[in-house]
């Protein structure tokens, strides 16, 4: 099967449709599928739920999805850089569910993995933990997270081959293969396509056989959400 598409649009073809949920890959701005946002964007879906460690910025990301009024739902762990979110939120436009850093990167995982559900200490005795299942273990309380099956993801990678290997670079691995995992249909964004065979089998974070389809992204941004800079010593 020929995994290889010519960019994004051509990748998501068949793919989207109305309420549906998305795994969106990146921690922050680093590692964002950009490419397959921009043509969610285009392709004027709505309704969305996304799962994403982030909620982009005002702009940029997946707060392009948001100026049009695309995305319903939110889960997710960060939305501190999005105004437009945060109008959004406050005015009941749109739904947010916000969940750990970890515990999300772990219902991924399990989703991934095929476990339906799994207990953790994080979030007991806070908002976050209100009616949701608790039970005991060895004297400590936990409470009950479910795994996250998506219907797309859309990951980001630095390097890949035609049948879907996929090799990212530093922070863009934190979450990218994770939501690569957990859902029914993956497509990968890469900034270097090679030959399969061509990537070493001991660098590859992401099997191909999680990849459905993947394409060669063009005119990455690679935008900094907050620049912080020092001064020269005297």
């Amino acid at each position: 099967m020929n995994k290889v598409n010519t960019d994004a649009a051509s990748a998501l073809k068949g793919l989207l449709k109305d309420n549906m949920t998305i795994a969106a890959g990146g921690f922050g701005l680093c590692g964002i599928p950009e490419n397959c946002i921009a043509a969610i964007r285009e392709s004027g879906v709505t309704g969305l739920t996304i799962v994403s460690n982030n909620a982009g910025v005002d702009g940029f990301g997946l707060g392009l999805l948001m100026e049009k009024g695309q995305i319903r739902r939110m889960v997710s762990s960060y939305v501190g850089e999005n105004k437009l979110f945060a109008e959004l939120y406050l005015s009941g436009k749109l739904e947010l569910e916000f969940n750990p850093q970890g515990t999300l990167a772990e219902r991924m995982r399990a989703g991934g993995a095929g476990i339906p559900a799994f207990y953790t200490k994080t979030a007991v005795g806070t908002p976050l933990a209100e009616g949701k299942e608790t039970r005991e273990f060895d004297g400590e309380t936990y409470v009950m997270e479910r795994g996250i099956r998506a219907d797309l993801a859309i990951v980001k990678a630095w390097k890949g081959d035609k049948e879907g290997n996929l090799i990212y670079n530093k922070t863009a691995r934190n979450f990218n293969p994770l939501c690569a995992m957990c859902a029914t249909a993956t497509v990968a964004e890469v900034e270097i396509l090679v030959e399969t065979g061509d990537l070493n089998p001991d660098e590859i974070h992401t099997p191909g056989i999680f990849v459905k389809r993947i394409f060669q992204g063009k005119s990455f941004e690679k935008r900094i959400e907050q620049r912080t800079t020092r001064k020269k010593a005297a």
